[in-house]
Order: C-alpha cells, then sequence, then structure tokens
C-alpha cells in the first residue's frame, strides 16, 4: 500500500495547486477513499473497486451499468477490473507467503530512505 501512496503522488502532483495538497489527496485516499475530494467517475470506481475486493459475489449487472452511467466503456470496465483482480490476488499471495515491503519503500508521509 505504500509504494502505491507514493506512485500516486507522483501521478496527481501536477494536478494540485502545491505538494502539501497534493499530500493531502493522497493521504484522503490512502486513509479513507471516501474522505477524499473524487469526482464522481472516480467515486464510482472506488465504490466498485471495493466492492469487487470485499463482497464479489454480490457483483451484477447493476455495479457494470453504474459504472458506464459514469461515462467508462466496456473496454475500460474490463481493464480496471482486470487491475482490480490482480492487485487483489498480488496482496493475497503476499500476504499468504509472508513478503515483507521492500526496504526502500517508507511509510506514506515520511521521507523515503
Amino acid at each position: 500500500m505504500q509504494s502505491h501512496a507514493h506512485d500516486l503522488r507522483e501521478e496527481v502532483t501536477e494536478s494540485f495547486k502545491s505538494a502539501e495538497e497534493a499530500d493531502a489527496f493522497v493521504e484522503a485516499i490512502a486513509s479513507d477513499w471516501r474522505s477524499a475530494d473524487l469526482s464522481d467517475k472516480d467515486w464510482a470506481l472506488c465504490l466498485f473497486a471495493e466492492k469487487l475486493t470485499q463482497d464479489q459475489r454480490r457483483i451484477g449487472p447493476g455495479d457494470l451499468d453504474s459504472l458506464r452511467v459514469h461515462g467508462f466503456e466496456d473496454t475500460a470496465i474490463h481493464d480496471a477490473t482486470q487491475i482490480i483482480g490482480y492487485f487483489n490476488y498480488i496482496t493475497r499471495i503476499a500476504d499468504a507467503l509472508g513478503v515483507e515491503p521492500e526496504s526502500d519503500v517508507g511509510p506514506w508521509g515520511l521521507p523515503k530512505p
């Protein structure tokens, strides 16, 4: 998770007026995405990702329709689902095998060692 927060920070920096604003946005995403100032489209995608991660058996046509209503085309929905599924998979593998975080990735909010 920490490396993803650092990566997100690099991606969004130019969208904000200051580094502090970018940091606050990433902190909101990392701690509770619902507290972040997201567009309706990003909110819908995060809601889908959360449901696919935590309650995948309840995903149905309505969830896909919700993404479509927010402007996602089927290819984008497919790609997002693949990425969400991959990260769910690889996280479970890492957790099961006791993989430790990379030593060069510090906790979010602290400088890299």
